[in-house]
């Protein structure tokens, strides 16, 4: 009832964020660090619109998801300052952090796997710590996209994360990024636990 009330007084309708990380331009394209991008490409593209108007510093499209009215991002900002991008949506449409939803790459992970969380630290992620920051809380959910751990410790982990997916990664990729989607779509609809049980034991 008090969530209805307040859509009255949310610009558009719009009653949740979902914003995908990553770095703008085709340099940084097909990159581990941009795996946030995909997701959100795959739910405009499911939507039928284009993520193409310039808005809070981010390429942006308005999407239905099970009834619920989202704003997609892809921030532009280059990723340490991705938190400008989300907490300037965040405002306009008086969204909480339970409600923004952010898609980013975790090294932890292989790719082909994904973890949902409802909440947490940034885990060394500079695109979740510049959102902690300027959201001041660490509680909004994030579904994170394995990317693989450094080929080995010595490794240097920015050209890491800036470097691209080999051929045998490129499918468990795709496949985390159709289940990254799906994760979006319970999480909006209200079924964050449902997700994390069907997600995070794969």
């Amino acid at each position: 009832m008090f969530d209805t009330f307040l859509k009255r007084f949310r610009p558009g309708g719009i009653g949740y964020i979902i914003a995908g990380l990553g770095n703008p331009g085709p340099k940084y394209d097909g990159t581990r660090h941009n795996v946030g991008y995909p997701c959100v490409d795959a739910l405009a593209e499911k939507a039928g619109v284009n993520i193409d108007r310039l808005k809070f510093k981010s390429l942006t499209a308005e999407i239905t998801l099970n009834g619920q009215k989202a704003l997609l991002l892809k921030p532009v900002t280059f990723m340490n300052l991705s938190g400008e991008a989300v907490a300037a949506a965040a405002r306009y449409y008086k969204i909480p952090p339970e409600r923004t939803l952010v898609v980013c790459d975790d090294i932890s992970l292989p790719p082909g796997r994904i973890r949902v969380r409802r909440k947490g630290s940034d885990g060394g992620h500079n695109g979740l710590k510049s959102i902690i920051m300027q959201l001041d809380s660490e509680d909004f959910p994030r579904v994170k996209i394995g990317i693989g751990q450094k080929p080995h410790p010595d490794y240097d982990l920015a050209k890491w994360v800036l470097s691209v997916f080999s051929g045998s990664e490129k499918k468990p990729l795709a496949e985390a990024v159709a289940n990254s989607t799906e994760a979006a779509r319970m999480i909006v609809s209200g079924n964050i636990d449902e997700a994390m049980n069907r997600f995070n034991g794969n």
